[in-house]
């Protein structure tokens, strides 16, 4: 619907209608804004509201209408009305705060987005999902066994606050200001047409412009020092001249914006989204079996209640619409929640339908040029914090009692509480079935011998990192962006001390190139991405320990020694390489005195072996980890030892030696219900992937334990290189990636 200008002459128009049934500031308006807004929006598509001082327009063609036409309805009024303490107007003059982006209009405007969205483009936001992805896990991490948390404060805002911070290259040290800085930001921009009284009106300025102070301090060293964040971005755009387009002051004003921006509204978002999915239990059941569905999710979640409920604009001319008679200079805010629900435009606009065919026909983000500039990150972000949440606990749900618990304000409703809960058995079962997995950044890198890197890493937040016990390793993607091999390399630093994790690499020459690419492009202060921690060499309690070691397989051994020490258990190390030069960790070690007998090679010939083993101690367990020749050869030392003594790591698939074809046989999957038939020359991994079964998987060789499955019936071909003959023997588990059924056994049921 256009606007038409109404007639001037005579005595101004009446403000009216009203409708006395609206009270944006009620508990109806918090429950359901769309809800409230239909209750009126039929008799009042235009009405004014004595509280805002504005006229709320509530259907969909008029607020188009309106946000696309800049000239007769102008933003300058959402900032330039606010009211800047006199303290601080030589800080914070007038003309700059009214160049918000939110609340002006071209030419300023345009010169200021252009500067700005260079930094939130939708290819640079996609390629930031990774490690947005990996933080959400990571913040899961932290109460995922507590079963129960305030889904705002314990995920959605962290998650939201760690991005905008990431994305704007600040260090956790910031993490306290940006927090409040995304609140007293929306409390200055609504001061414009609410009231902010006092004491709260100083306490939030004076910590509003301590922080833009600072920020702007930040803009002037990425002038100097410029990195790959959006703030160097903003920083780096210059004139034809070479002077800044924007001043310090200028960008900073812009990062408060971002900082409120890119963090509440989808906070808002993701919350709403569980109360959603929680009342239409068939679409989160749609969106847990096709992950692909969860930005459709977070499309309809916006539409049906967009975080920020209102636009506003001035008008800049006496005009008519719906009805109501507009005077210039009035206020007029565009009742987003309730144009996104208009069942003119929208059908059947209350249903919650995350298979509408054009999800993002909304004006959540509004239209125009004041189309959010973060929207690509919004809908990045939302849609990959639901897809982790929901996978990582897929019985999340809402408390039985969910309480109104906003900050209350018209234009952002902040919802501060949403209480949700869990069964904590979704842990166990989700690990596997979700591939756990951080980015770390390299702390250090030393050289531990020849050919072999040790490798420091640690959250570039300085966050603990997940405890793990002596014996386990991590996957380490190698490649550019982590895009090549995934090696498994044994942490060989202390469980005490959860700041970092160390590992040792050995440079191999004719492996398949992950090892390469760590010694040569791998450095300090690179990214790497690695999984969660996996044990399948676990150090089991006992009075005494023989550890043998054969070059890099020392590392699972370091922490085995240290706790080991721990617990007052007698222990010897034989530790054998080819050379004293190339065997690692020496000097750690030597502390250890005759405890360790170390034999290189070219000095001592080969490990002995039998005389380290002739002879059965009791109560005493043997870990060894090195190359298949000595894992062979000790297993071959201990033949007559106790079933259980000894203890072996692989660093690759033991070779299994077939004397007869396989055969087909069948699989039921018994806890997802799938019968499926696994043919000669495939895998039971790749017949239930293909049957839509989700299956955690890494190495694909038998090594590293990722797709270790618990068999409910049937006898397995142990084709692995982890379990022990007894464990096998047990059958209790196997590893779906290379294990089969066993001669004779037409059937097996996994527990998948």
């Amino acid at each position: 619907m256009t606007t038409t200008e109404a007639p001037t002459a005579g005595a101004p128009p009446a403000r009216c209608p009203v409708a006395h049934g609206f009270d944006a500031m009620g508990d109806d308006y918090y429950t359901d804004p769309a809800q409230h807004f239909a209750a009126v929006r039929d008799e009042h598509p235009v009405f004014f509201y004595p509280y805002l001082n504005a006229w709320i327009v509530t259907r969909r063609d008029d607020a188009e209408a309106i946000l696309g036409d800049w000239q007769k309805f102008t933003s300058g009024a959402n900032s330039g009305l606010i009211d800047v303490p006199e303290r601080y107007r030589d800080v914070m003059p007038p003309d700059l705060i009214s160049q918000m982006l939110v609340g002006s209009d071209p030419p300023s405007h345009t010169v200021h987005r252009f500067v700005a969205q260079r930094g939130f483009t939708k290819a640079r936001m996609e390629a930031l999902q990774p490690e947005i992805e990996a933080r959400a896990h990571r913040v899961v991490d932290k109460f995922e066994a507590d079963g129960r948390a305030n889904l705002v404060s314990d995920y959605a805002l962290e998650l939201t606050t760690q991005t905008i911070m990431a994305h704007m290259g600040l260090g956790y040290e910031d993490e306290a200001m940006m927090r409040q800085l995304r609140d007293d930001f929306f409390a200055v921009l609504a001061s414009a047409q609410e009231p902010l009284p006092e004491p709260r009106r100083s306490e939030v300025w004076d910590r509003y412009i301590a922080a833009t102070l600072y920020l702007r301090e930040v803009v002037e060293q990425r002038r100097e020092n410029p990195g790959e964040d959006l703030i160097s971005d903003m920083a780096a755009v210059r004139e034809k001249d070479g002077t800044p387009t924007l001043s310090a002051a200028q960008i900073a004003l812009h990062l408060t914006e971002f900082a409120a921006a890119g963090v509440d509204s989808t906070t808002q978002a993701i919350a709403n989204a569980v109360l959603f999915l929680d009342q239409n239990p068939e679409a989160r059941a749609d969106a847990l079996a096709d992950p692909g569905l969860w930005p459709r999710v977070f499309e309809e979640t916006v539409r049906r209640r967009p975080s920020s409920t209102f636009a506003s604009r001035q008008a800049q001319a006496d005009v008519e619409i719906g009805g109501a008679q507009i005077r210039k200079g009035d206020m007029v805010w565009l009742a987003l929640a309730s144009a996104n629900t208009d069942p003119t435009r929208t059908p059947r606009p209350f249903e919650f339908d995350i298979h509408r065919p054009e999800p993002e026909d909304h004006l959540t983000f509004t239209q125009g040029r004041h189309t959010c500039l973060g929207q690509s990150l919004a809908r990045v972000q939302g849609a990959t914090a639901l897809k982790v949440l929901y996978e990582r606990l897929p019985s999340l749900r809402p408390a039985p009692e969910v309480p109104l618990e906003f900050v209350r304000m018209a234009l952002l409703p902040v919802r501060r509480n949403l209480p949700v809960e869990w069964d904590v058995a979704d842990v166990a079962r989700q690990q596997k079935k979700v591939l756990r997995q951080m980015d770390l950044t390299v702390l250090g890198r030393t050289e531990a011998s020849d050919g072999v890197v040790a490798l420091t890493l640690g959250h570039p937040d300085g966050e603990a990192l997940p405890s793990w016990k002596p014996g386990a390793h991590i996957d380490v993607h190698t490649g550019v962006g982590g895009a090549g091999r995934v090696c498994q390399y044994s942490l060989c630093s202390s469980p005490a001390r959860p700041e970092s994790w160390r590992i040792g690499v050995l440079r191999e020459p004719e492996s398949r190139g992950g090892s390469i690419f760590i010694h040569d492009d791998v450095r300090e202060g690179s990214t790497v991405t690695v999984s969660w921690p996996r044990n399948n060499f676990r150090f089991h309690d006992s009075p005494r320990y023989v550890f043998v070691a054969g070059g890099i397989g020392i590392t699972p051994i370091i922490p085995m020694i240290e706790a080991a020490q721990a617990q007052g258990a007698e222990w010897t190390l034989l530790y054998g390489g080819r050379t004293r030069s190339s065997m690692a960790f020496l000097d750690e070690l030597a502390a250890h005195g005759d405890r360790v007998q170390v034999r290189p090679q070219d000095e001592f010939g080969l490990l002995d072996l039998e005389g380290l083993l002739g002879d059965v101690a009791p109560d005493t367990l043997i870990y060894c980890c090195g190359p298949e020749p000595l894992l062979q050869a000790i297993e071959e030392a201990t033949a007559h030892w106790p079933v259980g003594s000894l203890h072996t790591e692989r660093f690759a698939p033991k070779k299994v030696v077939r004397t007869e074809p396989d055969t087909e046989f069948e699989v039921e999957f018994a806890e997802s219900g799938v019968t499926a038939t696994v043919p000669p020359g495939r895998s039971i991994l790749e017949v239930a992937e293909e049957a839509g079964i989700s299956a955690l998987s890494s190495c694909q060789e038998g090594t590293c334990g990722t797709c270790e499955t618990r068999i409910v019936t049937g006898r397995a071909d142990h084709r692995d290189s982890i379990l022990t003959p007894a464990e096998q023997d047990a059958n209790a588990t196997m590893m779906i990636c290379v294990s089969r059924a066993a001669k004779g056994c037409p059937r097996l049921v996994l527990d998948r």
